[in-house]
């Protein structure tokens, strides 16, 4: 077990066998997650409490929002500001890195585990994990997937709904299934002129 849980934190793709992983693990990301649910708006030192002890890398700055779910915890590594709205999920089989200024919409899946495309293989568990980057000041769109093996750039924007399955560079407006560059960012979209 010692040796999958290495596998898993580092950043590196890698084959995954479901019965093999560390279920404790994810049993007490589970739990903390159900007592965080919980807690109420006054409860602020208990919930950092929950987070310092859920993610790899906590920080202060980081605020998931109500219904956030994550497979392992350990695994999710905030590196600043991160403002995380509503029903979000992430599946952190590899290390999500998150930049300062990071903000993402309600609904997003950050998924690093995936399936074998054999069905044979798929039903006795064999499947896929990477890892994903969002560099600093990422914005990802309501109900976007973003899939493992993934890097963000810094300062990009990704359209609602995407599926986003490569890297995105940085500085862009990217959109769709599957998602696509559609523009730099530019001096014209700034809405304080």
């Amino acid at each position: 077990m010692a040796d999958y849980l290495e596998m898993m934190k580092k950043n590196e793709p890698y084959i995954s066998h479901f019965m093999e992983a560390p279920r404790d693990i994810k049993g007490k990301a589970q739990k903390l997650l159900k007592e965080m649910e919980t807690l109420g708006d006054d409860d602020r030192e208990r919930r950092s409490e929950i987070l310092k002890e859920l993610f790899g890398t906590y920080h202060p700055l980081a605020f998931p929002g109500a219904g956030f779910r994550c497979e392992n915890g350990f695994n999710i590594h905030f590196h600043g500001l991160a403002v995380i709205n509503y029903n979000v999920v992430m599946l952190d089989t590899s290390p999500i890195n998150i930049g300062a200024g990071a903000f993402i919409a309600p609904g997003v899946c950050l998924a690093c585990s995936g399936h074998s495309l054999v069905a044979e293989e798929r039903n006795r568990g064999v499947g896929t994990s990477a890892p994903i980057t969002l560099e600093d000041n990422v914005w990802i769109g309501a109900n976007a997937t973003v899939c493992g093996g993934v890097t963000i750039g810094a300062g990009s924007v990704i359209g609602a709904g995407s599926v986003v399955i490569r890297d995105i560079p940085a500085g862009v407006v990217a959109a769709g299934n599957p998602c696509r560059v559609i523009r730099e960012i530019t001096e014209e979209d700034r809405l304080e002129k």
